[in-house]
């Protein structure tokens, strides 16, 4: 039974719908990235991709393709998205156990709840998009679209892993509270994280 799940989820421009090393994509919407570097890569891997080997230099000219410049997130934004995320694990009562927002990517390890993880993702990145407009700091202030709305900072998918005992939680928990010190970044502690004691609380028993 899933009792949680690792998410790891991207700024915009992080990870490309036709990265050599696989995506979460199944369309490129840019012509000229499609062009550059070809078809979507969508694979179905559960396991992070990220050091698979690559053409670094390739994926950073296929970056400048983009229609929107690639979003990296300065501190001042991440403390938003902290506070963002904070309003909806309290608004939605989600049960976060850990999580590490870095320049451009999040990992959350999240309880079961009782609607689906990939909704849980998307109310999270709105809730940290708004927040970040609300403090002036959204990083696409300058690209508005015609009807005045601005482009997302965020990839549309996300990666997840699902977490079916305690000691799957446990790993997962480390491996989040540790990646910002892989990173350089001092270790990361917010409100809104709740400590793992062995046992995830059901999801009936969490309701927004």
């Amino acid at each position: 039974m899933v009792l949680a799940y690792h998410v790891i989820f991207g700024a915009y421009g992080f990870w490309l719908p036709n990265d050599p090393r696989g995506s979460w994509s199944e369309f490129v919407a840019s012509y000229d990235l499609f062009r550059f570097a070809g078809a979507a890569t969508k694979t179905t891997e559960r396991h992070s991709l990220a050091h698979r080997p690559h053409d670094r230099e390739r994926r950073q000219r296929a970056k400048e393709l983009l229609k929107y410049p690639a979003v990296v997130f300065n501190d001042d934004q991440i403390a938003s998205i902290a506070l963002g995320f904070g309003e909806m694990v309290e608004k939605s009562k989600y049960e976060v156990y850990a999580c590490a927002i870095m320049p451009e990517h999040v990992h959350f390890v999240l309880g079961r709840y009782r609607y689906e993880v990939e909704t849980m993702v998307r109310l999270l990145k709105a809730q940290a998009s708004h927040r970040m407009l609300e403090n002036g700091r959204h990083p696409l202030l300058q690209w508005p679209e015609a009807d005045g709305s601005l482009p997302t900072p965020w990839a549309e998918n996300s990666w997840k892993v699902f977490l079916n005992t305690a000691a799957d939680i446990a790993r997962a928990v480390r491996y989040v509270e540790n990646n910002p010190l892989k990173e350089g970044r001092a270790m990361q502690v917010w409100p809104f994280v709740v400590p793992f004691l062995g046992t995830a609380k059901p999801a009936s028993a969490r309701r927004g």
